[in-house]
């Protein structure tokens, strides 16, 4: 379809109405039902529908700056060894400067997903961008020995600017992408924050060399601070002159159903509590956090499992981290791409999920051989599933949470994934300490089974699929007088016929 046209399916005879419709309340929802409105049968055209051209340009966009801030989050763990010499701290300390931004998000997630759905995408892109500017600067006022609280405190800025962006691709390819191009939108915006951590893994060792001055050690940090700096202030810029809050027109049906609701009927914490009583979106959640938080706590602990093994390799371990996150962009495209043509979201996240986990046993088992260029395969496989799952869970969780918000459910998922990620960055490095690495990888592989075995129970209620199908097969949008986002279970429709591409 044109990005000039309305995409808009034809208009139905008026005696095709939404009798069609088999519309199931939520079980436990029965009092807030008593005191809605009867749901709306009248005979409504569809909307019209369009695909903006800019489209392109706010993910791209997005990708930019979320890259730019997941850069920072690993830039000090990567090269953990010369940091700590630097500001005379030990290994523990330098793997909070990563931990803070999974601490940092648990507790402001929830007021900034409530301000996401309050203000919108243009808001929340603007205050992240500006937290994250104002964390690289002060980062470049802390390159000295005894400031290592000001260097914490840039990085707690810029952690607290990575809470109004990790919720946002789910949001942004469902606001601004039609429904045939949703889950590879999704998968370009996990992209951006992939890619900055692949570059967090390879810069920082090239740039700070491990020397003994510490005149030229603050030389080399002080030019890696100064061009984040530069470049988070450049996109700062871009996205108060082109950053959009939403196209005229919605690229979809089920876009325009979600616009169609007035904003007074909204609440926040009903739609809190109806998404913590759908029982496969809280599977969901701890599944996601289970593998997330793994992934988590490999990035981190990446340099002190990969010296441990191979001494003075600190510029190969920053390799081996970025060929984990490159593998798994790969993946995560794919990913997107196959969902938007299959929509087998269940089976895709189960089958990810379930690789993640041999790769986890094969890395573990490699790791100590000695060989590093096996590490770098094994590693890769590695990353490819379990980096490549990231674009899977936002997409499944927006299917079985429509209509309520993107951003909450998404914002639901990166809290778990922060928790566990903490929990096992914490457990896994002390169990390195006192037994090594092998074990420290099998505490690990030992949650990432766990985490198959409950994707595996997860129900496929595809909603935002079947909504949009609906709307395709009968010419009607739904609509109902009801709490924003009040979440309902749209019946099996017959098998419609192929959709055309958007």
């Amino acid at each position: 379809m044109s990005d000039k046209q309305s995409v808009g399916d034809p208009v139905l005879n008026d005696d095709q109405t939404k009798t069609d419709v088999d519309v199931k309340p939520e079980a436990g929802d029965a009092a807030q039902r008593a005191d809605e409105p009867s749901l709306r049968r009248g005979h409504e055209a569809q909307q019209p529908t369009r695909l903006y051209k800019r489209r392109w340009l706010i993910v791209l966009l997005f990708s930019s700056y979320s890259l730019c801030n997941s850069f920072q989050w690993i830039q000090y763990g990567i090269i953990n060894n010369i940091f700590m010499k630097f500001y005379s701290v030990d290994a523990f300390t330098i793997d909070w400067m990563s931990m803070i931004y999974m601490l940092t998000y648990i507790p402001f997630i929830f007021p900034v997903t409530w301000l996401l759905d309050k203000k919108g995408l243009r808001v929340i892109a603007v205050v992240a961008t500006a937290f994250n500017c104002v964390g690289t600067w002060i980062k470049v006022a802390s390159v000295k020995p005894n400031l290592f609280a000001v260097t914490l405190l840039g990085q707690f800025s810029c952690s607290f600017a990575q809470v109004f962006i990790l919720g946002m691709p789910s949001r942004i390819a469902s606001v601004w992408f039609g429904s045939g191009e949703v889950s590879t939108a999704c998968s370009i915006g996990v992209f951006g924050n992939q890619l900055g951590i692949a570059i967090g893994f390879l810069v920082p060792p090239i740039l700070v060399p491990n020397v003994d001055d510490m005149d030229e050690l603050a030389h080399h940090i002080s030019i890696m601070f100064y061009i984040t700096a530069g470049v988070a202030t450049f996109l700062f810029i871009l996205v108060i002159f082109f950053f959009q809050e939403r196209p005229k027109l919605p690229p979809t049906q089920a876009q325009a159903t979600a616009r169609s609701i007035p904003p007074e009927h909204y609440s926040y914490l009903a739609s809190i509590r109806r998404l913590l009583r759908n029982w496969p979106f809280v599977l969901l959640i701890i599944t996601y956090g289970l593998n997330v938080g793994c992934f988590y706590a490999v990035s981190t602990l990446l340099n002190r499992m990969i010296i441990d093994h191979y001494p003075g390799e600190e510029v190969n371990a920053g390799r081996i981290g970025l060929t984990i996150v490159i593998a798994g962009m790969v993946g995560s495209l794919i990913c997107g791409i196959w969902l938007d043509k299959t929509k087998t979201y269940k089976q895709t996240t189960l089958a990810v999920y379930f690789m993640s986990l041999v790769g986890m046993i094969v890395y573990a088992a490699t790791l100590s051989l000695g060989h590093l260029w096996v590490v770098f395969i094994t590693a890769g496989a590695l990353g490819f599933f379990m980096t490549g799952y990231l674009p899977l869970g936002f997409e499944f969780a927006v299917e079985l949470t429509y209509p309520e918000s993107e951003g909450t459910s998404s914002g639901l998922l990166n809290c778990s994934a922060q928790v566990f990620g903490i929990i096992f960055t914490i457990c896994q490095g002390k169990i390195i300490d006192h037994f090594g690495t092998l074990k420290g990888n099998i505490f690990l592989c030992v949650f990432l089974f766990i985490g198959t075995a409950l994707t595996g129970l997860i129900k496929s209620d595809l909603r935002r699929q079947n909504a949009n199908m609906l709307a395709k097969t009968t010419g009607k949008r739904q609509e109902s007088d009801r709490d924003y986002g009040a979440t309902a279970l749209i019946s099996e429709p017959q098998t419609p016929p192929s959709q055309p591409d958007l």
